[in-house]
């Protein structure tokens, strides 16, 4: 890793959002230049010039799982690992950029991580980390999450991990350490928890002194949820929530690439929001 370097990461595991990524590649080189890796799995290597037509690109195996959420997952968590940079940005692949942002990686220079809250903050009103209906667990979140060993507390957060962006140092190879520890907790816990990262997240952040700034919804803005913000300032970062997809996002990606790309894709490709792992 060369000293002053920096680039961006997503995930791709499965062929299922191998449109989303094609138009979050598209979206990045509109207003950066820098490196992005893919951490791919389960995509045939014919594929591959379909992503790397875009400059710059570098493909990583990410680690390989039948389920490409659970594979999506342990990328997250390997993420400090696979980075090359000394200052990384790690983007869902359904995320598409609005503008530059220069002034994230620019921040990094005084806090080694920045993330975003999530739509739902207050971990003891995480119903979506449970199994079962939500109307029925919104008050069993936080003794469960706490039954099974997660450091949470009813002052604890939860984080979007759709954005995260860190700065290597031994601080944050720690809490990368911890994500994972937790997240292999969460696995085994599979009858009480839907197979979802955050309460790993927060529970690694609850662990770990560390020097992070949070960063405003324009930063990680999902558009399932659109009502349940209070916007000052610009979107940056679209967080195209199911069945909103990057493609859709303000014409961003629109090119005469991407316009071919997207009529084979519907003949060849299977449909991202009827992706039956979503589920399980």
């Amino acid at each position: 890793m060369k000293s002053g370097t920096r680039g961006f990461v997503t995930i791709l595991t499965g062929l299922y959002s191998f449109q989303d990524c094609v138009h979050f590649l598209a979206a990045i080189r509109k207003f950066h230049q820098e490196p992005i890796i893919i951490l791919i799995d389960r995509v045939p290597k014919i594929l591959y010039p379909l992503l790397t037509v875009f400059k710059n690109v570098i493909i990583k195996p990410a680690p390989a799982d039948e389920n490409p959420v659970l594979a999506s997952r342990h990328a997250k968590v390997a993420l400090y690992a696979a980075s090359e940079f000394e200052k990384t940005i790690y983007l869902d692949s359904d995320i598409c950029l609005l503008s530059n942002i220069n002034d994230v990686f620019e921040c990094l220079d005084e806090y080694d991580f920045l993330l975003t809250e999530d739509v739902q903050p207050q971990i003891i009103k995480a119903t979506n980390l449970l199994r079962g209906k939500q109307e029925d667990n919104i008050n069993n979140v936080l003794p469960i999450l706490q039954s099974i060993g997660l450091p949470l507390n009813k002052d604890s957060i939860q984080y979007n991990s759709g954005f995260i962006a860190f700065r290597k140092t031994e601080t944050t190879e720690i809490l990368f350490d911890k994500f994972k520890y937790y997240f292999e907790v969460v696995k085994q816990n599979q009858d009480k928890l839907l197979l979802r990262d955050q309460g790993a997240f927060a529970s690694a952040i609850a662990s770990v002194p560390l020097k992070m700034k949070i960063l405003p919804p324009t930063y990680n803005y999902l558009s399932k949820w659109k009502n349940s913000y209070q916007v000052d300032g610009e979107i940056k970062v679209l967080h195209c929530t199911y069945p909103y997809r990057p493609q859709d996002a303000k014409n961003i990606t629109r090119s005469l690439y991407t316009r071919i790309f997207d009529r084979f894709a519907k003949i060849f490709l299977p449909n991202q929001v009827k992706n039956p792992w979503r589920v399980k």
